[in-house]
C-alpha cells in the first residue's frame, strides 16, 4: 500500500473501513454502509480516487465493479493500530490497552480474557523490555 491510511481524508477512511469490513464491496454497498452518505456519484468518484491512489482495485462482478483492498487487511489493521498507538497514546501499549478495555460496550467474556492472557504470555516469552 503506497500511503498509510492516516493520509486519507475522513470520508476516504470511512469508505476503506466499509471495504475492509466487507472484504469486497460495490459502490451501492459502500453507500448503504456510510454514515450521513453523500450521493452515489460521489461514492463512485471516491472509489475511483482510492483506486488511483493504490488503496483499492476493482473486479467485474456481473454488470458492476466490486472493490477490494490492495493490501492484506491484517497489514492494514497493524498499520492503523501503529498510527493509533503513536498518535493518541504516545507509543504506550499499556495506555492503549487500558483505554480499549475502558471503552468496551460490554464486559469481556471469560474466553476473550483467556485469549488476551495468552497473547500477553506470548509477548512475555518473546522478551520483556524494561
Amino acid at each position: 500500500m503506497p500511503n498509510p491510511l492516516a493520509d486519507l481524508g475522513r470520508r476516504e477512511r470511512q469508505i476503506m473501513d466499509v471495504v475492509i469490513r466487507r472484504g469486497r464491496a460495490s459502490a451501492a454497498e459502500v453507500l448503504a454502509d456510510l454514515p450521513d452518505p453523500p450521493s452515489y456519484s460521489s461514492v463512485r468518484s471516491m472509489l475511483r480516487l482510492l483506486e488511483e491512489k493504490g488503496f483499492l482495485h476493482h473486479e467485474w462482478e456481473g454488470p458492476r465493479h466490486v472493490y477490494l483492498t490492495t493490501a492484506d487487511p491484517k497489514q492494514i489493521q497493524r498499520s492503523a493500530a501503529r498510527d493509533l498507538l503513536r498518535t493518541f497514546f504516545n507509543n504506550s501499549m499499556e495506555s492503549a490497552v487500558a483505554a480499549m478495555l475502558g471503552v468496551a460496550e460490554k464486559p469481556l467474556t471469560d474466553q476473550e480474557l483467556k485469549r488476551l492472557a495468552q497473547l500477553i504470555e506470548q509477548q512475555r516469552r518473546k522478551g520483556v523490555r524494561s
